[in-house]
């Protein structure tokens, strides 16, 4: 043991950050879970607040939850159909371009909107979309129709969810995949064009297999997302116009906890939360094992 830490002593060195950051955000905080099981309000403390076993699981029997699971299912599995493929398109796409400087071009367009923070994106789509002077309703009015109340409509917020989504983050989630490629062995290539493949050809049974470890780590690791949809970017879009589609799991516990002072019901949501994230992550890596061969362990 003391030779190996000797001998790796750089790498420790080099993750020990990470580890104590880990340790003091992600571990220590986990003794609030057991607010899910307390009678917590404000003056206790999670240590000296009364015990009340599963009361604070009572949200289970309330309707609105389960319309607020509906709504959290449905974001996400558009978020995923639409927005788990689209980067690897994207870069796909960007590794077959053959001009240098268009690539970087390419590249640095699409990472820009990464960096720009929810908030921003948010006050981008409220000038665009807002019902009275908004650019798309000027073009709408324009063509003889009625302006539309997109941030107000039940059936517009889903879609400019997932294209928002799709327009801030599939740049940046390109650079695994692109990353990837560039490890495959450039003779598979020319083998390949040797044997008469085109590029599509070349696409199919060399790039996409080539990457397909990548692709299997990252569907494991964007497994969690699927229940955290991204209260970030749906909190600042939402209001009481498009609540009744546009409120999540993230946002009832918000709503429930900060606002209403449930603090134990809020607790309790999101370990349930957690419980069926790690599930997730432990039958996607299971199933990615059996048929892809990769996984996180």
């Amino acid at each position: 043991m003391l030779e190996r830490l000797a001998k790796y002593r750089a790498q420790y060195v080099m993750i020990a950050p990470a580890v104590v950051l880990l340790f003091l955000f992600s571990y220590i905080p986990m003794a609030g879970i057991q607010v899910a099981f307390k009678n917590f309000h404000i003056g206790y403390t999670i240590w000296n607040a009364p015990w009340v076993g599963l009361e604070n699981f009572s949200f289970l029997k309330d309707g609105q939850f389960w319309i607020v699971v509906k709504n959290t299912i449905i974001i996400a599995l558009l978020k995923f159909i639409f927005g788990f493929p689209a980067p690897i398109i994207l870069a796909l796409l960007i590794n077959e371009v053959r001009h240098s400087g268009f690539k970087r071009f390419v590249q640095s367009v699409s990472y820009l909107p990464h960096f720009f923070s929810w908030i921003v994106v948010a006050y981008i789509l409220q000038s665009l979309l807002t019902l009275d002077g908004g650019l798309v309703n000027q073009f709408v009015t324009k063509t003889g129709s009625d302006p539309i109340f997109f941030l107000g409509s039940t059936e517009w917020f889903r879609p400019i969810i997932v294209a928002s989504g799709l327009w801030k983050e599939v740049g940046w989630n390109t650079i695994l995949y692109l990353a990837a490629i560039t490890t495959i062995d450039p003779q598979l290539y020319e083998a390949a064009k040797v044997e008469g493949a085109g590029r599509l050809a070349q696409i199919r049974h060399i790039t996409l297999p080539g990457i397909m470890p990548t692709i299997a780590i990252v569907l494991i690791l964007s497994m969690p997302s699927l229940i955290a949809v991204g209260m970030d970017q749906i909190y600042p879009l939402m209001n009481p116009a498009n609540q009744p589609v546009a409120d999540v799991l993230d946002t009832y516990i918000l709503r429930s906890g900060l606002q209403q002072g449930y603090f134990g019901m809020a607790t309790a949501v999101g370990l349930l939360s957690s419980v069926i994230s790690l599930i997730l992550v432990l039958v996607t890596n299971q199933l990615s094992r059996k048929f892809n061969g990769e996984g996180l362990w």
